[in-house]
């Protein structure tokens, strides 16, 4: 009788619990006037934006990077004398 009593119970407090996330987190509820307002706004200088820097900014590429080709001016790669060995010399 005890037993069934708190079982009752928890399945209540379980089913409020998930009857307030579905109502607060899982509902998606259309958006108001403001919302929508708001949006179209976003939107319409997205669009401006778009609109006004085409064609105005460069475009980067490799062809147009002066550094792909440098010259190695590393000194550490010349300067090593053990690049070359396969053991170490000092085991």
């Amino acid at each position: 009788m005890k037993k069934d009593i708190i079982i009752a119970i928890v399945a209540v407090v379980i089913l409020l619990v998930v009857g307030y996330l579905y109502l607060t987190k899982w509902r998606v509820s259309a958006p108001t006037a403001q919302e929508q307002a708001l949006q179209n706004v976003n939107d319409a200088t997205d669009s401006v934006i778009k609109s006004a820097t085409q064609g105005v900014l460069p475009s980067f590429g490799a062809q147009e990077n002066p550094l792909q080709s440098q010259p190695d001016i590393n000194p550490t790669t010349k300067a090593n004398p053990f690049s070359n060995v396969k053991t170490n010399p000092f085991e």
